[in-house]
């Protein structure tokens, strides 16, 4: 906390932050506001609730030392990453939020969906910058509403993988030592963000749909059918990373496209589940030429960012968020970001164990955190006290639902 204590000009603003991330970290079921000013022991959410939305602090700022100190600790030349996730939401009110589909869910449901980046190296990953969609028409051409939910008023129109692209620019032009930039099918099909890291000689591994076109060998043709014409004397059986379960071994073949355009190289790459037979398919650049290796280790760290989501929902309360507006969305996931931040440097700490124990992981860094860390005791009359105010502001709720509904 004191790496970004100087972006809070006030004391009482620090403590609450202190206490906001610390909550974050703590090990109780729910982080909204109200839990979190409970574990802390003020007498009423006001203070958090004033910390994310009104308080004068620049959460982009934090965003920059996050950032700052997930390089420093991860070290190393990584890859970033591009994905989005979702929040669920009731109502209407929260900004950004509409019938959409969210992979949180598996289906379409009301949410807000965010576009994150996520910076992975050997030693760690965590999540470095967001940005949170805003759709078009339901959101961008209704003034009226961006007004209500705090939406800038200089805020445009910007798809999901034009959102990805100015926040790796931000990060390359922040210093980051990336060479490499992955990212799922809604990123790899779009040409601007492919040319972008091109102009920038970034490597990309990117994925593709299998209905995409490539040229090869002087002919456009659909991916998936250049998979199906592949001998079987090429395929080469590598490993994508390890996973919970331990080595993934997957088929790969690979051949070079677009072989008329005069900067860097560029290939196709193609893996295959040595169980189901499911195909897969990225596109891939590089400024140098590479051996088939280094496009497999690219495109198995891809799954880094999906770690980095669960980690940040079920550990340090990323989806917890109850607020509507658009800063303290913001505040709130940059918040929750650092204490990710937190964890993944203790995880990188950890020494290696013999085969009796693993190392320390991060769910179990963060519960001997909440465990071991001293916390002040909870008289019965605080305990009691929280319990009235809960069940006080429910009443008000449900009185105000219930006379709303019954107005014709």
């Amino acid at each position: 906390m004191g790496r970004i204590a100087g972006r809070f000009g006030r004391v009482e603003l620090r403590r609450t932050a202190t206490a906001y991330v610390r909550g974050l970290l703590a090990d109780i079921d729910r982080k909204s506001c109200w839990n979190l000013a409970e574990q802390a022991g003020l007498s009423g959410p006001q203070a958090m609730q004033r910390l994310l939305r009104t308080a004068r602090w620049d959460a982009d700022a934090v965003r920059d030392d996050v950032r700052g100190y997930v390089i420093e600790q991860l070290g190393e030349v990584g890859v970033l990453i591009v994905d989005e996730t979702g929040f669920v939401k009731k109502g209407t009110g929260s900004a950004g939020v509409q019938r959409q589909y969210t992979g949180t869910a598996g289906r379409i449901e009301n949410s807000q969906v965010g576009v994150f980046l996520a910076y992975a190296t050997g030693r760690g990953r965590a999540l470095v910058d967001r940005r949170l969609y805003l759709p078009e028409h339901t959101w961008l051409a209704d003034p009226g509403r961006c007004r209500a939910a705090g939406v800038p008023g200089d805020a445009a129109f910007a798809t999901k993988p034009a959102l990805a692209a100015a926040m790796i620019t931000a990060a390359l032009e922040a210093g980051v030592p990336a060479r490499w930039v992955s990212g799922d099918e809604v990123y790899g099909q779009d040409p601007r963000l492919r040319r972008l890291l091109e102009q920038r000689q970034i490597g990309y591994v990117l994925a593709i749909a299998g209905s995409q076109r490539v040229h090869l060998d002087g002919h456009t043709r659909s991916v998936s059918d250049i998979a199906a014409g592949v001998a079987d004397r090429h395929w080469h059986r590598y490993r994508a990373g390890t996973g919970a379960k331990g080595p993934r071994w997957y088929a790969w073949a690979w051949a070079r496209i677009d072989e008329s355009e005069a900067q860097g190289y560029r290939w196709l790459l193609i893996r295959r589940n040595l169980t189901t037979g499911e195909l897969a398919f990225y596109r891939c650049y590089a400024p140098t030429p590479m051996p088939l290796t280094a496009l497999v280790k690219v495109a198995g760290i891809r799954w880094a960012v999906e770690e980095c989501f669960q980690a940040a929902k079920g550990q340090v309360g990323l989806d917890h968020c109850q607020v509507r507006g658009w800063t303290a969305w913001h505040r709130h996931i940059t918040l929750a970001m650092l204490a990710l931040a937190f964890l993944s440097a203790l995880t990188v700490l950890q020494p290696a164990c013999g085969i009796e124990h693993i190392a320390l992981t991060m769910p179990e860094i963060r519960r001997l955190f909440a465990a071991l860390i001293p916390t002040r005791h909870r008289p019965a009359e605080e305990v009691l006290r929280w319990s009235c105010w809960r069940r006080r502001h429910q009443a008000i709720a449900r009185h105000c639902h219930y006379q709303r509904r019954s107005q014709p």
